[in-house]
């Protein structure tokens, strides 16, 4: 997801606003690690990002928590949520690095909502935009480092000595007269040590840690099934509930004979609750999960849609393409006076459709609502937007509201919504409970089918290419309209990121890195079907029609696609470069001779700051489009852990290619999403996945973002090669080529 406009954003949308802690609150926080040494620190100057080797001064907000225990292992709170890209692992590794002790003795912990685990870059507590890492570099190496510092000096004062002739090693501290103190010992004595101003950290060459192929923390407890997740957390007492919403988004429920459900055994009750988008929907409570499930089933209700636009996807495709015949609102300027007189020209129309998350584990949320304050259990993206969420449906303050952050499987965007939807619903229905006499906590699960047909999804886009080339194959001229929802506009958000009626993740993607006359203009559709980020943003789609366009341009100049791209590169951007030359040389690309039926795609995508190219190889079977090999080129700076940024690669070209497959769009007939489950909605599967080698390029650099960047430009590289095979560009995802 796209974040640049968290920071302003938090101001309207969190009641508390402050980013102060008294010392009461601070050891309020600090009792989540528990006894041991516990500190706390935030990168100076909220609004900038640090150098990575700048010493930065401690100040009063604690951002983050090491606890070192008298065993001498080592926790650390983790601010961000753990839902498959790692950080659970690799911010912990930052620590280790400067702390200077074993591996082994690392442990982690998902922090819960509160001040002090606030994003040091954006002020909220968040996951997204893949900047976990990036954002978090300096600030947890700067922990690691001051930890050490503080432990030499409880050390030097217990033996008299300075804290300059005293060295760690391996989580121990040693004295100039063989002295020796592990960690654990220490903590007590640290913790009473002041807070150094200044530390120096390691410099790259003596990492032990960083860098290296590092298996994760959390691997044995998922691979075992002992992993909490947020669906499994139980509370005595506890009543699932699960929620018939309007089959039309925010329609209201009119009418409810709940008899037959309330005959189910285990059923509790059957409540009207608040649903998103101003809807009304039905609750059904009950002991359990199925229970709930079968009297919602049993439900029979009525819903008014009156007023209410009801999208069908064939019509809205349609009214996109005469918009985008019409002038639109310019985002970006060019002479484009050329494209009458063009040697050659290319004239383009692409579809996008609708796109569900559809994580492995679909949406949950416990709530334990009381006169005095409200808890809260969820795989949260969001935790000081979903805190300032809860306190406002509940009624209460937002130190009243505790969120305890779990592990989540899977999210790609839709646990980080700007209006709290899945969280708002199970307060509104535990306030309907308790409204109804009955108390106690409720744990409210959205099945798979809700998930995929209840919103948000990744918005449907219409691009219109016109392009103009000269008789040596430049681009001279370049016009192009972008038709589709803004997924910030009506949201607190609107006016901080939409300029000029342009919603800047639109067009996110678009030129870059080529040298080419682009004009762009855009058109805002106004559709009643709820949209948000999804793994990427902008760049699923921008990264296509980009990737794709300069192949064809490539074709109609008799250029090899890589020289074609190199050209238009330039030397203005070496990152992209270096990738696009990592990925070529270790794919044998020119080189290596491809079997029969087989061929080469390329494609080169920046976004979250990294840089991700790919060579494919590619057949096509029984009229069937077969990804074989993936090569790909990264360059994120430095990989703190090779081993993560080779995972988030191989399970986002996984994820892309499901976009490609025949069946996976959401389409919408009437206002009501079609798809129910993956056996209407497709998914990439095992068999589906090609051999994926991933190669990093070095770089001492900061690290920047990568749970995303794998995905874009995957699927233009495959259509490439599928382009070479068949002679026909596809146009469309998923892919049809017996359309094209």
């Amino acid at each position: 997801m796209r974040i640049e406009w968290i920071n302003a954003a938090a101001q309207g949308l969190v009641d508390n606003g402050k980013t102060g802690l008294s010392r009461r609150n601070f050891m309020k926080v600090s009792g989540v690690l528990g006894g041991g040494l516990v500190l706390g620190f935030v990168v100076p100057g909220a609004n900038k990002f640090a150098n990575a080797q700048a010493a930065a001064k401690p100040v009063s907000t604690p951002n983050a928590f090491l606890r070192i225990a008298p065993d001498n292992t080592i926790t650390v709170a983790v601010n961000r949520l753990e839902f498959g890209q790692g950080v659970h692992t690799s911010l912990p590794m930052l620590i280790a690095e400067e702390l200077d002790v074993d591996w082994s003795q690392m442990r982690g912990e998902l922090a819960p909502a509160g001040d002090a685990y606030k994003d040091p870059l954006f002020g909220i507590q968040m996951t997204g935009g893949s900047g976990s890492v990036a954002h978090s570099y300096q600030q947890y190496r700067e922990i690691g480092a001051r930890a050490r510092a503080m432990l030499i000096a409880a050390a030097a004062q217990q033996w008299l000595v300075q804290p300059a002739q005293c060295r760690t090693a391996l989580g121990v501290v040693h004295g100039p007269k063989g002295q020796k103190a592990s960690y654990g010992a220490l903590a007590e004595a640290a913790m009473q040590q002041p807070l150094p101003d200044q530390v120096a950290l390691k410099d790259a060459k003596n990492f032990r840690i960083i860098g290296k192929p590092t298996r994760r923390l959390d691997a044995r407890a998922k691979s075992s099934g002992k992993q909490e997740f947020g669906i499994d957390h139980h509370l005595p007492g506890m009543k699932v509930a699960v929620v018939a919403r309007p089959p039309v988004f925010g329609a209201k429920v009119t009418k409810i004979d709940a008899s037959k459900a309330k005959a189910i055994r285990g059923v509790v009750d059957v409540l009207e609750v608040a649903t998103d988008r101003g809807g009304k929907g039905v609750a059904v409570i009950a002991d359990g999960y199925w229970p709930a499930k079968q009297g919602r089933d049993a439900l029979l209700l009525d819903w008014d849609s009156t007023g209410l636009g009801k999208v069908s996807s064939d019509q809205q495709m349609a009214n996109y393409r005469a918009l985008a015949g019409q002038p639109g609102i310019v985002a970006r300027d060019a002479d484009i006076s050329k494209l009458d007189t063009a040697a050659k020209k290319i004239v383009a129309e692409y579809e996008f459709p609708y796109l569900a998350h559809a994580p492995m584990e679909p949406l949950n949320c416990v709530v334990d609502l009381r006169a005095d304050g409200c808890t809260v259990w969820a795989g949260t993206q969001f935790q000081t937007i979903d805190q300032g969420a809860i306190a406002r449906t509940a009624g209460l303050k937002p130190e009243q509201v505790t969120l305890h952050t779990m592990m989540a499987g899977g999210g790609f965007g839709r646990r980080a919504v700007p209006t709290s939807d899945y969280i708002v619903e199970a307060v509104n229905v535990a306030k309907a409970y308790h409204a109804s006499g009955k108390q106690g906590p409720l744990k409210v699960i959205w099945s798979r089918e809700d998930d995929i047909r209840g919103g948000y999804y990744r918005p449907a886009h219409l691009h219109r290419a016109e392009i103009g080339l000269d008789a040596k194959g430049k681009i001279v001229a370049w016009n192009h309209t972008i038709v589709g929802q803004s997924i910030l506009k009506g949201t607190p958000f609107e006016s901080m990121m939409v300029k000029n009626g342009i919603d800047s993740t639109m067009t996110e993607g678009m030129g870059e890195p080529y040298q080419v006359p682009m004009k762009l203009s855009v058109h805002n559709a106004e559709v009643n079907v709820p949209v948000l980020w999804w793994r990427s943003v902008g760049s699923t789609h921008t990264a296509f029609v980009m990737e794709t366009l300069i192949d064809e341009a490539a074709q109609q100049a008799g250029i090899d696609p890589v020289a074609y791209r190199k050209q238009l590169i330039g030397n203005k951007h070496p990152r992209h470069l270096a990738a696009l030359n990592l990925a070529v040389d270790k794919s044998g690309y020119g080189k290596r001779a491809l079997p029969a039926g087989h061929a080469w795609g390329v494609a080169l995508h920046e976004s979250f700051n990294s840089v991700v190219a790919y060579v494919v190889e590619a057949s096509i079977k029984d009229g069937t489009p077969k990804l074989r090999k993936v090569t790909a080129g990264v360059h994120c700076n430095r990989a703190v852990n090779p081993m993560t940024v080779e995972a988030q690669v191989q399970g986002a070209v996984l994820m892309a290619l499901g976009t490609t497959l025949p069946g996976a769009a959401i389409t919408l007939k009437d206002g009501v999403v079609q798809q129910k489950n993956f056996s209407e909605y497709t998914m990439a599967r095992m068999t589906d996945m090609p051999q994926v080698d991933v190669h990093i390029v070095a770089s001492n650099d900061p690290p920047t973002g990568m749970g995303e960047p794998g995905l874009p430009p995957l699927a233009p590289a495959f259509a490439n090669a599928i382009a070479k095979l068949s002679g026909k560009r596809l146009r469309k995802l998923p892919f049809d080529l017996a359309s094209a």
